[in-house]
């Protein structure tokens, strides 16, 4: 299924007609975007790092709690997967085998950042980034670890907020000629910087769509009209499920019961058919040592 899908996934981005991505951060939200009639899913880092460990997105996560994720979530879905690998858990040679292990986990593509270890969320203030020539390096040895060259390279700079929009153009533009698939910005601050990024490089571009982050909120349509291939809603199921959460927790605090808040909850039998609960029904029946008698 491997190399099948890195090709679906090559096919999305080199539309380059915004195609909308949501992310996941367990196996049931990648499974709900499968279900939605989405095209590909992302592992989100901060989503994963939130959900899994109560913790906010400052570098916590490593390779095995991606591992993890990517495992459950092969199992319920074929979607082309992209996966957050935030600075590639170390230097050159940590990011090689980062990528060697994905790739054999039936990842498509992942999404590399040129932050200093720990790294910070992209829409949070004072973040450091590495040196240009150690993140072109870390690319480069992104694309030498892959073994399919479909495998996707997403190369993100973090440079716009450290040291300017014009000093991230020029990392882009240098993860480009490293090698990179994508280019993906991260947290350009207007509309005209938006829009300016296909326009100065000519190459796939990713944008992130973070309610409340940096980031202007643009429509589809504008963002397929300047030229993006992927839109991330990285964190919008995420934020979501915790509204939800949090809602549904004061509502019984308050009232001492679920009565009057039935329809903001999954019907149960929904919820089974959601989870296939009917396959594995089936699969018991058909090995039940009553069933072969």
């Amino acid at each position: 299924m491997g190399k099948q899908t890195n090709k679906k996934l090559k096919k999305i981005i080199e539309r380059r007609n915004a195609t909308i991505i949501p992310g996941a951060f367990n196996a049931i939200t990648a499974k709900q975007i499968e279900d939605a009639n989405f095209e590909a899913i992302y592992l989100t880092g901060a989503g994963i790092t939130n959900a899994q460990l109560g913790l906010p997105d400052l570098g916590f996560i490593n390779l095995n709690n991606i591992l993890d994720i990517v495992n459950s979530v092969r199992e319920v879905s074929e979607l082309p997967m992209i996966v957050d690998i935030d600075t590639g858990f170390g230097n050159e040679v940590n990011l090689y085998r980062t990528i060697r292990c994905l790739e054999r986990a039936e990842v498509n593509g992942v999404q590399i950042e040129d932050q200093e270890f720990p790294k910070k969320c992209g829409h949070f203030d004072e973040k450091k980034i590495i040196p240009i020539d150690e993140a072109i390096n870390k690319i480069k040895a992104a694309v030498d670890s892959r073994k399919d060259n479909n495998f996707c390279i997403i190369a993100r700079t973090d440079a716009r907020s450290v040291l300017g929009f014009n000093a991230a153009i020029d990392r882009a533009g240098s993860f480009l000629n490293a090698g990179a698939d994508v280019i993906f910005i991260e947290s350009p601050t207007t509309a005209k910087e938006i829009a300016d990024i296909p326009k100065l490089i000519n190459a796939p571009h990713l944008i992130n769509i973070v309610y409340g982050g940096k980031t202007p909120v643009l429509e589809k349509h504008e963002l397929q009209n300047m030229g993006y291939s992927i839109i991330l809603y990285a964190n919008a199921l995420l934020q979501a499920a915790m509204l939800s959460s949090l809602e549904t927790l004061n509502h019984i605090n308050k009232f001492g019961s679920l009565s009057g808040y039935e329809s903001r909850l999954i019907n149960f039998n929904k919820r089974q058919q959601i989870l296939e609960k009917e396959f594995f029904d089936n699969l018991e029946k058909k090995y039940s040592s009553n069933g072969n008698q």
